[in-house]
């Protein structure tokens, strides 16, 4: 399935799924009710703050590309709106509970590591371990109809890889571009790498570790 969303739309389906799962009785979502959602401070990331004429837009745009239905309510003028971009009749796509919790959060917060997806997604479905999540993830990245998700490169100093979902390739790019840091040795400009950056870092860890044995050596010897 090839869906390519922006910042906005990726936001936007977010939101609706969100809602639709934390909050039914108040699903679909009015026009204000879904700018509230998008520009919510906690659980967002980054925190945007769009105004209806552009969530409107946003609307407009999915709704033309069958990825929202707009309907107004019994006995009411105010449009609500609601997702099709998965689990639904309308859709080819289909995922699991598991699978739309982690894609939802991804949706709404950016890449992040299984750690803090099994955390952040306990609103939305239930993960025992970190064990689940990663097998979350590695099926959406292997399904037939996707992949829906990338595993980014570590970064130097984390103990964990992040994981962000494809429908934002842009984001993605961003997000994997080497940054080369200056640094002064000896007088001159020498540019390393984040990889370089990221083994230096890993000897000052095994070199650490070393000394600290080194020490419990000496002191049972004393």
């Amino acid at each position: 399935m090839d869906i390519s969303l922006t910042l906005n739309e990726t936001r936007v389906i977010g939101c609706l799924i969100e809602k639709e799962i934390t909050t039914p009785e108040q699903y679909p979502l009015s026009l204000n009710a879904l700018t509230n959602a998008c520009n919510q401070k906690s659980n967002r990331e980054p925190v945007l703050q769009l105004d209806e004429s552009t969530v409107q837009q946003t609307l407009d745009g999915l709704v033309k590309n069958h990825l929202v239905n707009g309907k107004s309510g019994f006995g009411s003028r105010i449009a609500k709106y609601q997702h099709r971009f998965c689990n639904t009749e309308f859709s080819s796509l289909q995922l699991s509970e598991q699978e739309l919790g982690v894609l939802c959060v991804l949706l709404l917060r950016g890449p992040q590591t299984p750690g803090e997806l099994r955390s952040r997604a306990n609103r939305l479905c239930k993960f025992n371990d970190v064990g689940e999540v990663e097998i979350t993830l590695t099926q959406l990245a292997a399904r037939g109809d996707g992949p829906f998700v990338t595993k980014l490169p570590r970064e130097a100093g984390k103990r964990e890889s992040r994981y962000a979902h494809l429908f934002n390739t842009d984001a993605i790019e961003v997000e994997a571009t080497p940054v080369s840091v200056p640094v002064m040795a000896c007088g001159m400009d020498t540019v390393l790498s984040n990889d370089r950056l990221a083994a230096l870092e890993l000897q000052v860890v095994e070199l650490r570790q070393e000394v600290q044995q080194l020490k419990e050596t000496l002191a049972d010897l004393l």
